[in-house]
């Protein structure tokens, strides 16, 4: 802080004059103005009234839900909707919080009134945090329980099929399914002498290595599996390759749709995520501001009072 020069004395002598005097670091030091009591208090107010709007917010969204009619507004409006309100609900709320914390403390200084209406905004979104991540918590836990729940259950069909599989193996004749796996092992490298179950069997099992290859199959198995279908279907081998040629195409293509909808989701989830978020950052950034405001609306003003 500057340091004046000393009055001069009434009989005219002169004071030396250092401008360069050394004070304790630290001093003068100047009374903490901090009111946390009309922080938290302004807080506690800004979160109540943010809950009451957003719950009216919640009313008054389900209320233009109309099934019987179908005039209700699309997914689009709802959320748009919500994220207004919620805007407006935060700047209301924490303008009045700021008011009431700057009102409480006492002070007559306005900037003194703005910073505790930024610590009344920080408290109150903090304790929102907070709350929030609880819930999310809660509700990630009872998501796993139903997960546990769901999985027990598969286990246990699982466990019942099986019981229900072994006693149907005891009624199978072990001859007759060792003489039907005798009969695929042995089955003739010609298609005209094997049979409908050989046939369908082989065309299984080169139809599943195609679809481990990517719904590509190589010469050698195409040519096998045109003659197999054209055994099998009474066709040419020719327009059998044709069958084979369009059962790839539709495959793949089948593919390529499905990780298009994919990269299409996964885009508009990160989309989504970042508009939440830049939304969320302006809604933080507008309800400080109405905090300050509020607080330096309900700063107390000074009353002069004059000696007559």
């Amino acid at each position: 802080m500057p340091h004046t020069p000393p009055a001069r004395p009434a009989d005219g002598r002169a004071v030396p004059y250092d401008p360069m005097v050394a004070l304790p670091e630290g001093e003068p030091a100047l009374r903490s103005r901090a009111s946390w009591g009309a922080i938290l208090a302004g807080a506690v107010v800004a979160v109540t009234l943010g809950i009451m709007l957003n719950t009216l917010g919640v009313a008054v969204g389900a209320g233009t839900v109309d099934a019987v009619a179908r005039d209700t507004p699309d997914a689009g409006a709802f959320t748009l909707g919500a994220a207004a309100w919620f805007a407006v609900s935060n700047i209301v709320a924490l303008f009045i919080g700021g008011m009431v914390a700057a009102w409480l403390s006492g002070t007559s200084d306005r900037k003194d009134s703005a910073f505790l209406g930024l610590g009344a905004w920080a408290v109150s979104f903090l304790f929102a945090a907070v709350v929030m991540g609880q819930v999310a918590g809660n509700v990630a836990g009872r998501a796993a329980d139903a997960a546990g729940a769901a999985v027990r259950g598969v286990a246990s069909a699982a466990a019942g099929a099986t019981g229900a599989a072994a006693e149907a193996a005891q009624g199978v004749d072990p001859r007759a399914a060792a003489e039907r796996l005798r009969a695929t092992l042995t089955a003739p490298a010609d298609v005209g002498r094997m049979t409908a179950e050989q046939r369908a069997a082989e065309i299984a099992a080169i139809s599943a290595d195609g679809l481990r290859q990517g719904a590509q199959l190589q010469e050698g198995q195409r040519a096998r599996l045109a003659q197999l279908i054209g055994a099998e279907a009474g066709i040419s081998e020719a327009e059998a390759r044709q069958r084979i040629q369009a059962a790839e195409t539709q495959v793949r293509q089948t593919a390529e749709q499905a990780a298009q909808r994919a990269r299409e989701a996964a885009d508009a989830a990160a989309t989504g995520a970042a508009r939440s978020a830049l939304w969320f950052f302006a809604t933080m950034l507008l309800s400080a501001i109405a905090a300050v405001l509020g607080a330096r609306a309900g700063t107390r003003g000074l009353v002069l009072a004059h000696q007559r």
